[in-house]
């Protein structure tokens, strides 16, 4: 029990929960959704992980927790209504934070429209130096 208040404790932090169920119930709550294929995990002991605020943040938590712990196993996980593999959500978990993400993406775009701007200023200021020396030039 206190393994299992720790795990939840850890992935509160990342604004996820931690519920067990019965497969049973589970197996009745995906029926007839995008979902259902994940039907074939639900044997033994389940735990669920719902990620509210950033999906990838909650499965970065669990695996990270089952690597500390060899009694949790993550079988597999539903990500934005898709379902991953453990292996795909282990490649899932090394993507960094959501607005990590979003900052590189408005850098991807901001850096283009820099060197244009840079470009721009850089015209200007040679023409700017091109009249500063024929006026120069002829005051002499």
């Amino acid at each position: 029990m206190a393994e299992i208040a720790e795990l939840r404790k850890t992935l509160k932090e990342a604004g996820a929960e931690y519920k067990i169920a019965k497969n049973t119930l589970i197996n009745i709550a995906v029926q007839g959704t995008p979902v259902e294929a994940a039907k074939e995990f639900f044997v033994g002991p389940t735990g669920v992980a719902f990620g509210f605020d950033d999906p990838v943040a909650a499965a970065k938590k669990v695996l990270d927790y089952s690597e500390k712990n060899d009694k949790l196993k993550v079988k597999s996980g539903i990500v934005e209504g898709k379902l991953f593999s453990f292996d795909d959500l282990k490649s899932l978990s090394k993507l960094p934070p959501r607005n990590v993400l979003l900052g590189m993406l408005a850098g991807t775009f901001q850096a283009p429209l820099s060197k244009l701007a840079g470009s721009l200023h850089a015209t200007v200021a040679q023409f700017a130096y091109a009249l500063d020396a024929v006026k120069n030039k002829k005051s002499d």
